[in-house]
């Protein structure tokens, strides 16, 4: 995969209706998956080295975004979707590699504002659930 243009990776949201609606204003986006360990080590392991349980760990994904206020719509629907707890599908798109998608969970809804500048938002998101992933 050729250098990408930070600006073309996408975080959507689903609206409840089966369409997903990009968040719109994002300056700033971060996308990890993690797995954690189960660690299986006892006293006849080889040389006293680590010994992990394969598929055995349990998998997360967190999304992060930050960014300014620009498109009413998307704005209200994550709002409403962290005030009401809701759980909704969201896709983050990489341009030239694929389609991340899956439930997640608003787990941060941050508001700032600059007395000399403009009111931006931080948003984090867990996975609730599995992930699929669709190649471009």
């Amino acid at each position: 995969m050729a250098a990408q243009k930070g600006k073309d990776l996408l975080l959507k949201v689903e609206d409840g209706a089966g369409q997903f609606v990009t968040v719109a204003g994002l300056r700033t986006h971060r996308f990890a998956l993690n797995a954690d360990t189960v660690d299986i080590t006892h006293m006849e392991s080889a040389g006293r080295w680590r010994e992990l349980l394969a598929g055995a760990g349990v998998k997360r994904a967190s999304i992060a975004g930050a960014g300014v206020f620009k498109d009413v719509a998307s704005d209200a629907l994550i709002r409403a979707t962290f005030f009401e707890g809701i759980i909704r599908g969201w896709q983050v798109i990489v341009p030239s590699f694929g389609v991340i998608e899956g439930d997640f969970h608003i787990s941060s809804l941050d508001y700032r504002g600059e007395h000399s500048g403009e009111v931006t938002f931080e948003l984090s998101l867990e996975s609730a659930g599995p992930l699929t992933f669709t190649v471009a």
